[in-house]
């Protein structure tokens, strides 16, 4: 019996080597041919020098322009067509719908949907976002209509919205929360020295609470806090929400935060922090989170899908309101004052890593899925 073929189709090469790359390679070393489809960039050296054959397509990860849309889906339904896999899984929004919708009309045999959050539409519903919100699902449906599939989401709440919507049917869906952490390399280190320091590390974008956290360092440093407020990640000028370089370098020149620029070594970044933060307005299961509770450091976040779920409120970290920088600046500013608190909380989120959120047992439940779908 031949080797089961496998393709992960993905908008951004990028993503997959920082959060699908060990269910990859654990499924290439349990006899899957395993395959890549995404655009290009310099991920793709990557993962085909560790053996995974890639395939560029043409796709945006922003357009929505309906020729060029037309095009991409075309040209994905004519690799699944040529390549033939026995499973493709899609992961993030636009792979999702598009990979679904073209693996039913390429006769895929089996198909898995990642959904790690649902997107900045379902934040609010009303005016546009509400408009698009509807077309959203009625795509979601036709994309998770295959009658041999899994959906696997890393929250309940984006998986309640599927299944009152009618999109998911009755045992279709997976709950995996996120997409594991490295319990070795993202390890408690030593607490750093003062001043007590707050650290966020993500995309640079408005709907990530950067703006919140900015005006939450703000606030510390009006009350004399004596706080660092440092601020790990990258503009993403494609993204509608982006902050922008002009604004960045306006933060930057009032000294309220610490800006580092992008972070390649996240586990560092965490060791020289005492509180971790995400005000984010919505998402999957945030890695940054899972990766902070794993370092053993205490996190404030928001009280909305994904992030609530990434700890344990009162126990491992505090919830906020969104889009309340009073909010998150007070909670900081408690746990800064309290050092056993601090020390607690650090202690519990490493116990819910190790519980919940180890590499191993997230990949183990990937191919567990694999399995269930192609018999092999």
């Amino acid at each position: 019996m031949s080797a089961p073929r496998l393709l992960f189709f993905i908008t951004n090469p990028a993503f997959l080597v920082s959060h699908r790359l060990p269910v990859a390679l654990a499924a290439r070393d349990a006899g899957y041919e395993v395959h890549v489809a995404s655009m290009g960039g310099p991920a793709v050296a990557q993962l085909e020098a560790l053996g995974l054959t890639h395939h560029v397509l043409p796709l945006s990860r922003t357009s929505m322009r309906p020729w060029t849309e037309a095009r991409s889906l075309w040209a994905i339904w004519r690799l699944f067509r040529r390549v033939r896999p026995d499973l493709v899984h899609a992961v993030t929004l636009k792979s999702v719908l598009y990979g679904g919708i073209a693996a039913r009309l390429a006769g895929v045999p089996a198909y898995v949907a990642a959904i790690s959050g649902l997107g900045y539409v379902f934040i609010q519903g009303s005016g546009l976002r509400g408009l698009l919100k509807r077309l959203a699902l009625i795509l979601y449906r036709l994309a998770l209509g295959h009658p041999n599939s899994r959906v696997i989401f890393q929250n309940t709440a984006d998986r309640d919205v599927l299944e009152r919507a009618g999109v998911v049917r009755p045992g279709q869906a997976v709950l995996l929360r996120g997409s594991g952490v490295d319990l070795a390399r993202f390890a408690p280190a030593p607490w750093p020295s003062v001043p007590v320091t707050v650290a966020l590390a993500a995309r640079l974008l408005r709907d990530k609470g950067v703006g919140e956290f900015v005006e939450a360092a703000r606030l510390s440093a009006s009350r004399g806090e004596g706080l660092r407020w440092r601020l790990a990640g990258s503009l993403d000028l494609e993204n509608p929400a982006s902050v922008q370089p002009d604004e960045l370098l306006r933060w930057q020149s009032e000294g309220a935060i610490d800006y580092v620029g992008e972070c390649a070594d996240v586990a560092g970044f965490y060791a020289q922090a005492h509180i971790v933060t995400l005000p984010s307005y919505r998402e999957g299961l945030p890695k940054s989170l899972i990766e902070a509770a794993a370092c053993g450091r205490p996190v404030v976040t928001t009280d909305v899908p994904g992030c609530r779920d990434a700890i344990e409120a009162g126990v491992s970290g505090m919830l906020v309101p969104p889009r309340d920088a009073r909010a998150l600046a007070d909670a900081v500013a408690v746990l800064a004052a309290d050092e056993d608190l601090r020390i607690r909380m650090g202690a519990a989120g490493r116990s819910l890593a190790e519980r919940d959120f180890g590499l191993d047992r997230i990949v183990q439940a990937h191919l567990d899925v694999y399995r269930a779908l192609t018999g092999r």
